[in-house]
C-alpha cells in the first residue's frame, strides 16, 4: 500500500511546488521610470516640389529661330528665353506705323481747313456787317443784306464742318495710334523673357519647331521656393503647427539631414489614403535640387520635460485616447484603465490621467498577469 501512496505524493507535491512557480510566486517585471526632454515627432513621406512652377510658352504661333536657355540653365528675370520668327508681324508694324503717319497728316489738313474756314466766316461777318448799315441808311437794296446773311450763315456752317473734322481725323489718328500699339505687342510676344529668377528644368521644343499658341516651351522653376510635400497619417498629424521644425532626409542622400520648418499646411486631405499635406521649406537646401525626389521628414511637435511613458504594446483595448495598463501597487499586480497624451515616434504614450498615487508603470507584459499577484519591480527607464 505504501508502494503505490508514495509516487502518488511526490507527483501530488509535485504538481502543486509547479502550480505555486507559475501562479503564485512573486513575479518580477519591468517598470518605468519619467524620463526628461522627451521629443515628440511626427513622420511623413514625401517628394521634393517646388512652389512656384511655371510652364511657359509664346502668346502667338510661329517657328522657333532663336533658343538662349536649356535644361539647367539658371536665368535672370528679364532674359530672353526665346524668339519667334516675326516677319510677318514685322511687317504688320510698319503698316499700322504708316497709318499713324497717316492719320497725323490727316489731323493737320483738317486744322488747316478750320483756319481757313475762320477766315472766310470772318471775311462774311464784315461784309454782313457792312450791307446790314448800308441797307439802314437805304443805300443797297434788302435783297443785297439778305445775301450777306446768307453767306455769313454758310460761313459759319462750313466752318463747323471743318471743326468736326478735325474731330473725326484725331479719331482716326487715335484708333490708327492704338492699331500700331496692339501690333508692336503682337511682334513683342514674339520673343518670351523669362518672367523670373529661375531654373530651367525641361525645354520641350528645338529649333525650327512650329508652336502653336500657348504650347509649353519651357518649365521653370524658382530655387528659392523649393519644398518637401510630406504625406503625413491623420492620427499622427493633430498636433502639427506652422513654423514648427523638421528634419528632411532625402532618397539620394542618406547620410544627409537638412533641418527645415513648417510652412505650409493643407486644408485638404487625401480621402483615400488618410492622409494629410504638409510642406516642408528647407532652412538651408541642398544646392541640386531634383523635382519628385523621395523624401522623409521628421516634424517636431513638442518636447515633453518629464513625462510617464508605457510602450504601445503594453496597453490594451487602445482606442487612440484611452486604454488598460498593468501597475505594481503595494507590492501587488493591478489593472488601471488611464488616458494617454502624446505619442513618440517609437510607440511610447504618454500617460495624462487615471494613474493612482504610488503607483508604478509595467511596461513589458508576461504571462501570468492576473489582479492581485505579488510582483516585484525592476526599474526601466530606457526606452
Amino acid at each position: 500500500m505504501v508502494r503505490y501512496f508514495l509516487p502518488l505524493l511526490v507527483i501530488v507535491t509535485l504538481g502543486l511546488t509547479g502550480y505555486w512557480f507559475i501562479t503564485l510566486r512573486p513575479l518580477a517585471v519591468e517598470v518605468a521610470r519619467p524620463v526628461e526632454d522627451v521629443p515628440v515627432e511626427v513622420f511623413g513621406l514625401g517628394t521634393m516640389e517646388a512652389r512656384i512652377l511655371s510652364r511657359i510658352g509664346f502668346e502667338v504661333g510661329a517657328a522657333l529661330v532663336e533658343l538662349n536657355a536649356d535644361h539647367g540653365d539658371r536665368v535672370k528675370q528679364g532674359d530672353v528665353l526665346a524668339r519667334l520668327h516675326g516677319a510677318q508681324q514685322e511687317a504688320r508694324v510698319a503698316k499700322a506705323r504708316a497709318g499713324v503717319i497717316n492719320a497725323e497728316a490727316a489731323v493737320s489738313m483738317a486744322e488747316a481747313a478750320v483756319g481757313k474756314a475762320r477766315a472766310i466766316l470772318a471775311q462774311k461777318q464784315q461784309a454782313n456787317k457792312r450791307k446790314q448799315a448800308l441797307v439802314a441808311r437805304q443805300t443797297v437794296s434788302v435783297e443785297v443784306a439778305e445775301e450777306a446773311q446768307m453767306e455769313e450763315d454758310v460761313a459759319a456752317a462750313e466752318l463747323a464742318v471743318a471743326l468736326s473734322d478735325v474731330e473725326v481725323a484725331k479719331a482716326a489718328l487715335d484708333d490708327a495710334k492704338a492699331q500700331h500699339r496692339l501690333e508692336r505687342v503682337l511682334l513683342e510676344q514674339h520673343v518670351l523673357i523669362a518672367p523670373y529668377d529661375a531654373v530651367v528644368v525641361e525645354r520641350h521644343k528645338e529649333l525650327g519647331a512650329v508652336l502653336a499658341a500657348g504650347e509649353t516651351l519651357f518649365t521653370l522653376v524658382s530655387p528659392e521656393t523649393v519644398w518637401v510635400l510630406a504625406y503625413v497619417d491623420e492620427a499622427r498629424a493633430g498636433g502639427i503647427r506652422l513654423g514648427q521644425p523638421a528634419k528632411v532626409r532625402l532618397r539620394s542622400q542618406p547620410r544627409r539631414t537638412f533641418k527645415g520648418h513648417v510652412t505650409r499646411i493643407a486644408i485638404e486631405s487625401d480621402r483615400v489614403s488618410e492622409e494629410r499635406r504638409v510642406y516642408i521649406a528647407c532652412d538651408r537646401c541642398p544646392e541640386s535640387f531634383h523635382l519628385g525626389e523621395q523624401a522623409e521628414v521628421l516634424i517636431r511637435t513638442a518636447v515633453l520635460e518629464k513625462p510617464l511613458l508605457i510602450p504601445e504594446a503594453a496597453v490594451e483595448g487602445f482606442d487612440g485616447a484611452q486604454g488598460s495598463i498593468w501597475t505594481v501597487e503595494a507590492g501587488a499586480l493591478r489593472q488601471r484603465n488611464v488616458t494617454f497624451g502624446e505619442r513618440t515616434l517609437d510607440s511610447r504614450l504618454e500617460i495624462v490621467g487615471g494613474l493612482p498615487d504610488g503607483a508604478e508603470i509595467v511596461r513589458t507584459l508576461r504571462p501570468g498577469f492576473r489582479e492581485g499577484r505579488t510582483a516585484t519591480a525592476e526599474e526601466h527607464d530606457a526606452p
